[in-house]
């Protein structure tokens, strides 16, 4: 699963990566993002131009009778997205991409759960894919996210049997294209990256607190 991630990155270089217009304004690095808080998610607007926009991190169907909705709603399974009413209308529809630095995993040991951090071995950036729907109407309407789970690649699997599906960017154009609602053509985009696409070392423990967020978070304690 995905329950805690970092982006930190330039505005400009997040701008590049992903094909924005002009960078994102009013963005400020972010060391320990925690689920229902508010994340930058980048999504085709109407004029069919990439735009980042915010949501709140843990999705709410549009049918939903209250404006939240469980923690379990944070991540979405690759293998039954296009099948979960949670999720099938958004899969079809309303595909995002989720930027992100890096992200958090807690692995079970004698002394209690060790978090580490999963990081790209080049690059500064990692694309997540994720859903997005918009709940209610008027001044009460606002947008949610997911994210996208699947099974773990050789390393991730040392820490945990999950993983965000991290997209490479020959796939944004066809994950974010509106225009495509066929699961034939999406689920196999659903799959683990490369396990070289990525590294993994252990962090502090100062993590498990969302009210820590702080660079020193990333640093690496232990051996990996």
């Amino acid at each position: 699963m995905c329950g805690r991630y970092a982006l930190h990155s330039q505005p400009e270089v997040i701008a590049l990566q992903f094909g924005l217009a002009e960078p994102p304004a009013a963005l400020r690095p972010r060391y320990n993002i925690a689920p229902s808080q508010d994340v930058p998610v980048i999504r085709l607007g109407a004029d069919r131009k990439r735009e980042m926009v915010p949501m709140r991190w843990g999705l709410v169907p549009h049918w939903s009778k209250e404006p939240k909705t469980g923690y379990s709603t944070i991540n979405a399974m690759a293998e039954t997205v296009e099948s979960k009413p949670a999720y099938r209308s958004a899969f079809r529809r309303r595909r995002c991409l989720v930027p992100a630095s890096g992200w958090f995993e807690w692995q079970p040991t004698s002394t209690g759960k060790q978090p580490w951090y999963f990081r790209p071995r080049e690059g500064e950036l990692l694309a997540f894919a994720g859903l997005w729907e918009r709940w209610g109407e008027g001044e009460q309407a606002f947008d949610s996210c997911t994210i996208i789970v699947t099974d773990a690649n050789d390393l991730a699997r040392r820490i945990h049997n999950r993983m965000p599906v991290v997209l490479g960017r020959e796939s944004y154009r066809a994950w974010l294209d509106p225009g495509t609602s066929d699961p034939g053509a999406l689920k196999p985009l659903l799959v683990p990256c490369p396990a070289d696409w990525i590294e993994v070392y252990p962090v502090s423990t100062r993590v498990n607190s969302p009210r820590n967020d702080d660079a020193g978070l990333l640093e690496q304690v232990g051996a990996a």
